[in-house]
């Protein structure tokens, strides 16, 4: 039987991603097979293979369509050095990013256990061209346009600071899921004292 978020009304492509989210944040990566995800969406497997090359594509795309930070994030990484100030815009990506990963950590958590299957992981979001250091070097290229806009100090270290504030945003997820949220800041106070500390290096 069809689930509502799979409902046959929906076309072919969604009920897939429709599927693909439900089971990816029910049962983890490691168990959201493509046999698994079709079956979920009513369709065939070889369906789901004409619509999506792999996995490891439906697995981004679920990151970049139905996480609500990833949209947020991407665009705060695209704004340019005129658009407000250099703090106020890495409070904005440090807030994305933190929500981001919080939510997209449990997901592919599972993998890790797997050498095998995150072996394989990792080679298919290489065929497809990505991967997690995409959002690192979104943000060193967006403090590298700062320093050329004279922003930053010239001798500023746009792929440390990239590191730091991305690692911390990384860190407080891995905390929230494992610890609990008693143990971090809220995330509207988090953001803005490492975005404050990141620029503090870099002004």
């Amino acid at each position: 039987m069809l689930t509502p978020s799979s409902s046959p009304q929906r076309p072919t492509p969604q009920r897939i991603l429709d599927a693909a989210e439900k089971l990816m944040r029910t049962v983890g990566l490691v168990h959201a097979t493509t046999k698994a995800i079709a079956r979920e969406a009513g369709c065939s497997e070889a369906a789901l293979y004409k619509h999506y090359a792999n996995k490891e594509e439906l697995f981004v795309r679920v990151l970049l369509e139905r996480t609500p930070n990833a949209g947020p994030l991407q665009a705060a990484l695209a704004a340019g050095p005129g658009e407000r100030s250099v703090q106020d815009r890495l409070t904005d990506i440090a807030r994305h990013a933190a929500l981001f990963y919080a939510d997209a950590m449990p997901m592919a958590a599972s993998l890790f256990a797997e050498p095998t299957l995150l072996s394989r992981h990792r080679e298919g979001v290489q065929r497809i061209g990505t991967g997690p250091h995409v959002l690192l070097e979104a943000l060193v290229d967006h403090l590298e346009r700062d320093r050329a806009a004279g922003l930053l100090r010239p001798d500023a270290d746009p792929r440390a600071a990239a590191c730091l504030l991305l690692g911390a945003c990384f860190q407080r997820a891995f905390f929230l899921h494992f610890s609990g949220a008693d143990v971090v800041q809220p995330v509207d106070t988090f953001a803005p004292a490492v975005a404050a500390t990141t620029w503090a290096a870099l002004r």
